[in-house]
C-alpha cells in the first residue's frame, strides 16, 4: 500500500509541477502516472549508487550536490518517458525540488514514515 501511495505521490507531484514551472510539459495524467513509476525506479535503484559514486563531491559541498543530482535524476526521465519534455537544467531542478517537497509532504500528512 505504502509503494502505490508513493507512486501517486510522485505522479501527482509530477503533474502539478508541469503546471507550475515553464520549461516542463508533460503530455496527459497517464504520461505522469508511467514517469512517476519510472522516477520511482530511478529513485530506488539508480540514485544510491550514484550517491556512492559523488559521495567525495557530496562531502565538499556540504550535501549540496544532492540537490543537483536530483535535478539531472529528474532531467533523465525526460530522455526516458515519452511525452515529458524537460528544456533547461534549471527547470529540471527546480521541478525536482518540488517533486521532492510534495513526495515529503504527502508521506508526513498520510504517516507513511
Amino acid at each position: 500500500m505504502k509503494l502505490l501511495i508513493h507512486w501517486l505521490l510522485l505522479s501527482g507531484g509530477i503533474w502539478l509541477t508541469a503546471y507550475f514551472v515553464p520549461g516542463i510539459t508533460v503530455s496527459g495524467f497517464l504520461t505522469s502516472i508511467i514517469a512517476g513509476a519510472c522516477l520511482g525506479f530511478i529513485n530506488t535503484l539508480i540514485k544510491p549508487i550514484l550517491k556512492l559514486i559523488t559521495l567525495p563531491i557530496n562531502l565538499l559541498t556540504l550535501g549540496l550536490f544532492s540537490v543537483v543530482l536530483n535535478g539531472l535524476l529528474f532531467w533523465a526521465l525526460s530522455a526516458v518517458v515519452p511525452g515529458i519534455i524537460i528544456t533547461t537544467f534549471i527547470a529540471a531542478l527546480i521541478g525536482s525540488i518540488i517533486v521532492a517537497l510534495i513526495n515529503w509532504a504527502g508521506t508526513k500528512i498520510l504517516r507513511l514514515d
